[in-house]
């Protein structure tokens, strides 16, 4: 049967179980267009080509499957390029389908031309141009098999229109083999008792998570794991719902905006089992000086993660979810030395309770609202099951800090890239994958600015995410960093006299809009905020110089923490 290449493309998304794609037309892409109206494939169509993968990138955040968006060539195309970005260093599945112009005109500068592969290359897994359309649907095969095998990413594909336009015989791949690309999912069972020994002779032992854990559907395993030796846990912001926030055993985040109690722990460790982690910088901070007197474990799917930042003594390749069922394996095999660890490591759990309890998280609540304080009603008020995303800066860290994550898959925030303006197509994205339950954006008064159009798409879909925006007229963190380290010289992060109405603005979009100034209102105005049926937007107005705390400056150690 021959088939387009804009019919190939459809019928191959229905063979990988594609239920939604989000993107945006134009006339490299018309005919795949033509092809979506005559299917019965749900699209979303967004307001910025950016908000097509941010959204992408929350549905499958959200959901563990691949998110997939479409656009159009030239400005389209490069649109997607932060997005693409904020994806690739979270290890989020993607695959991105953009039009190009005909390969004869490639070169030629021609109208809408742009080299996204060139663009894409050093941010995605892969990419590709197609330039005959027999390779199409071994080309989408191996697209959606690389961005979700190994370690996670998105992987871009060029599409030109004389390849949507012309026909072959269409038979789609039932397996796929890559040369030279073959990821490793089973840990080596040598290396798994090695770091068994050293558990077992550890007297300071600290887990570290990160987000494989999540991205490997690992939490279930990671509880045993954790339970069954007593060793407390700590989390990276990517990691954030990976081990319940709450369990005794539980840190909380670490890092520059870490707990007193994680960073402490870390550096006074004598061994850390780093679980889908990749030390990166807002982890470690100095480097010379992190868990300086530990023994490390590291375990992870990508190889070159391991010792990239942080030199390992016992490095395990593979999914996080075999690697930690391979070590209960061993951990039953050996009950005699397990049932030591309590007992060894009792001092080191009785200083962690001490640290916990000198600099518990905190804030003081007095006439003006603490963005924290409003953190913690959305957690009451939702009782902790809600999808949050989240902007950068400010806000995301007091959403990291005060909002209780106990399940995967429930915090999605750009973490390696900062990605202002990611939160409200992210929201969408989740809203989508997850219609029966409560998706919060909780945004700065700036970074919402980025994507702010995309509420026209919650509204168009009837999509009832909530938008809390943290108001302190401020680019905050900007301007934290401005006030401890510059003199308080705030140059040009003041937003006061330029913010929008947000209210009118939601309302101009169609969807409904609030305002909170006083604490009296922050619970019964955010219990009206969420029981609309549709998109809500609601501005907090916080207290303008609240800090993010504790806090690791830039080039120092964990211990060294700016407590207020």
């Amino acid at each position: 049967m021959k088939l387009t290449g804009a019919e190939i493309l459809i019928e191959s998304l229905k063979k990988e179980g594609v239920e939604v794609i989000f993107g945006y037309p134009g006339g490299a892409v018309l005919n795949i267009y033509d092809e979506i109206y005559k299917s019965d494939f749900r699209h979303i169509l967004v307001r910025h080509e950016q908000g097509a993968v941010h959204a992408a990138d929350g549905y499958a955040r959200s959901s563990g499957k691949v998110g997939v968006c479409l656009v159009t060539s030239g400005p389209g195309a490069t649109n997607t390029v932060t997005g693409l970005a904020t994806a690739y260093m979270d290890s989020v599945p993607l695959v991105v389908f953009t039009g190009q112009v005909p390969t004869l005109l490639i070169g030629n500068d021609a109208f809408q031309e742009a080299d996204i592969v060139g663009i894409t290359r050093s941010c995605t897994k892969h990419n590709y141009l197609v330039k005959d359309v027999k390779d199409l649907a071994r080309i989408i095969k191996e697209a959606f098999y690389i961005a979700a095998s190994g370690r996670p990413g998105p992987v871009l594909v060029d599409l030109p229109k004389n390849v949507i336009l012309d026909s072959t015989e269409y038979a789609y791949p039932e397996e796929i083999d890559i040369r030279g690309y073959h990821p490793t999912y089973t840990g080596h069972i040598y290396q798994i008792k090695r770091a068994l020994d050293l558990i077992y002779k550890a007297k300071r032992p600290v887990t570290y998570v990160g987000g494989g854990v999540i991205i490997s559907d690992a939490a279930e395993a990671l509880y045993q794991f954790i339970t069954t030796l007593g060793i407390p846990v700590t989390m990276t912001l990517m990691g954030l719902g990976a081990f319940p926030i709450r369990h005794p055993l539980s840190l909380g985040m670490l890092g520059m905006h870490g707990t007193f109690q994680a960073n402490m722990a870390i550096s006074e460790s004598d061994l850390v089992i780093a679980i889908g982690a990749r030390f990166d910088d807002r982890v470690t901070g100095k480097v010379d000086e992190f868990a300086p007197n530990a023994k490390i474990i590291h375990i992870d799917i990508d190889p070159t993660s391991i010792s990239k930042n942080i030199k390992v003594d016992i490095p395990i390749v593979g999914d996080c979810k075999k690697v930690l069922q391979s070590l209960l394996k061993e951990i039953v095999a050996r009950e005699e030395e397990t049932e030591k660890i309590e007992g060894r490591i009792k001092p080191w759990l009785e200083q962690i309770e001490k640290w916990r309890g000198k600099h518990a998280l905190a804030y003081e609540q007095e006439d003006v609202i603490k963005p924290q304080y409003v953190v913690e009603k959305l957690g009451e008020l939702t009782k902790g099951e809600a999808i949050i995303a989240t902007e950068v800066g400010q806000n995301q860290m007091w959403a990291a800090q005060f909002y209780e994550f106990n399940k995967p898959r429930t915090f999605l925030t750009s973490g390696g890239l900062g990605t202002m303006g990611y939160g409200l197509p992210a929201a969408i994205g989740a809203q989508v994958a997850n219609p029966d339950k409560t998706v919060i954006d909780i945004a700065g008064d700036g970074s919402i600015q980025m994507n702010i159009q995309e509420l026209a798409t919650a509204v168009q879909y009837n999509l009832p995410v909530k938008v809390v925006i943290l108001n302190n007229a401020y680019l905050g963190m900007v301007r934290q960093w401005q006030e401890l380290f510059f003199d308080r010289r705030y140059s040009y992060t003041c937003m006061e006299k330029i913010a929008p109405d947000f209210v009118k603005l939601a309302e101009a979009y169609g969807a409904a809009g609030f305002r909170i100034e006083k604490i009296k209102d922050v619970e019964p105005i955010l219990k009206e905020a969420l029981a609309v049926k549709g998109p809500a937007m609601v501005d907090v107005i916080v207290e303008k110089f609240e800090g993010v705390y504790p806090m690791v400056p830039a080039g120092a150690s964990l211990k060294q923490m700016l407590l207020v």
